[in-house]
């Protein structure tokens, strides 16, 4: 019975095949050359945004609203963090809105969650516009099919 549900869980589709693992330190230069080849749609989904961390992402993501990529980030409204991090929360959105990219707040959120043209899907722990010092994971997979079935899966078709 093992054998046979082993055996079955490695027929996949060609289109599941491609599949890595990243830490913190490994994820964002795998994450930009990602970003620099997007040519049309960007959907993050990330409970926290700082200003420290959006410093290193924002020229990437200002050239890609350059090339009229579509940008949505989905995020944790910042009246849910402690005073501490809320003011830097309410900066960092305000520099993502001013540069043109869509802000959508989620109650309760709390998904690492990154779409790039609905063909690559990142997923994990890694807070994509907060990451510090934590130890993290995120898998990168490129799938047309997975990644529209998260699309799907998050409703993200309603996202503007």
């Amino acid at each position: 019975m093992l054998t046979q549900v082993l055996r079955r869980s490695t027929n996949t589709s060609p289109d599941l095949h491609e599949s890595r693992l990243y830490d913190e330190k490994t994820f964002y230069p795998a994450f930009i050359k990602d970003l620099n080849d997007c040519g049309c749609e960007l959907i993050i989904e990330c409970p926290f945004i700082t200003k420290r961390r959006l410093q290193c992402l924002l020229p990437t993501l200002q050239m890609l609203k350059e090339r009229k990529v579509r940008i949505i980030i989905n995020t944790k409204d910042p009246i849910e963090l402690d005073e501490d991090r809320r003011s830097d929360a309410y900066n960092a959105v305000a520099s993502l809105q001013h540069k043109g990219i869509h802000v959508i707040y989620t109650h309760g959120h709390h998904r690492k969650i990154a779409i790039i043209d609905r063909s690559i899907l990142y997923e994990g722990s890694l807070n994509i516009l907060s990451q510090n010092r934590s130890s993290e994971i995120m898998r990168r997979t490129e799938s047309v099919q997975l990644a529209w079935q998260m699309v799907r899966f998050l409703g993200a078709d309603r996202f503007v």
